[in-house]
């Protein structure tokens, strides 16, 4: 099989939930699609040091429910709630910024904790990324990523990297995986994320799957 299917997208409505959870009629469909995009960029980028894992939407005709999936809750809180105020604000900026008073939308903004944050193949590609683009060695990264979220429960990874890893002169692409990773079981809990990481050598792509038992 050459055809590469996104794990998640694969079990969407089966048995994982659709991250934006509303509809639209077909004239107001692109500008909420294009919300949702601009919101997930603002809160990646203002929570990048929070280990915000998840971002789910839900939209009534006056309340938008944001519910945030993250590593530290305290970052976000922050000293008595004054950052999630701000980011409310933020939110409210970016979703209201071309709507007229009486079509503005009230923020219900929610905090979730992530109890094992290396079962999170976000979190775990983002680490990776980061490591990468502070010119650490690509093996020993992923080495020691693999030991981590085997040690927090997964039953199986596996890490792709594809690019000028280690400054190569030509692009090459290189897989690590531990224990098994059954990508075509419907059935098998399976996180997975892509993630760039700007090197000085140029782009390396890291890829990132983590299966953590089957759901019943």
């Amino acid at each position: 099989m050459g055809q590469k299917v996104n794990p998640i997208g694969f079990r969407v409505g089966s048995f994982f939930n659709w991250k934006s959870r509303w509809f639209a009629e077909k004239d107001e469909y692109a500008d909420l699609l294009l919300e949702d995009y601009r919101l997930r960029k603002f809160l990646n980028e203002k929570l990048a040091t929070a280990g915000l894992m998840r971002v789910d939407i839900e939209r009534s005709f006056t309340i938008m429910k944001v519910i945030l999936n993250v590593s530290r809750p305290g970052v976000v809180i922050g000293k008595g709630g004054a950052n999630l105020e701000e980011i409310k604000k933020g939110i409210e900026k970016v979703i209201n910024v071309s709507k007229s008073k009486k079509d503005k939308v009230k923020i219900d903004l929610r905090v979730e904790e992530i109890k094992q944050p290396d079962l999170s193949a976000k979190l775990v590609a983002e680490r990776i990324s980061g490591q990468l683009a502070k010119r650490y060695p690509h093996r020993r990264a992923v080495s020691q990523a693999i030991e981590r979220v085997m040690q927090a429960g997964a039953k199986g990874v596996k890490i792709a990297l594809s690019g000028r890893i280690a400054g190569a002169e030509i692009g090459r692409t290189e897989k690590y995986s531990k224990g098994s990773v059954p990508t075509q079981t419907l059935r098998a809990n399976i996180d997975y994320h892509e993630e760039p990481a700007l090197t000085r050598s140029g782009y390396v792509g890291i890829k990132v799957w983590i299966y953590r038992g089957e759901m019943i």
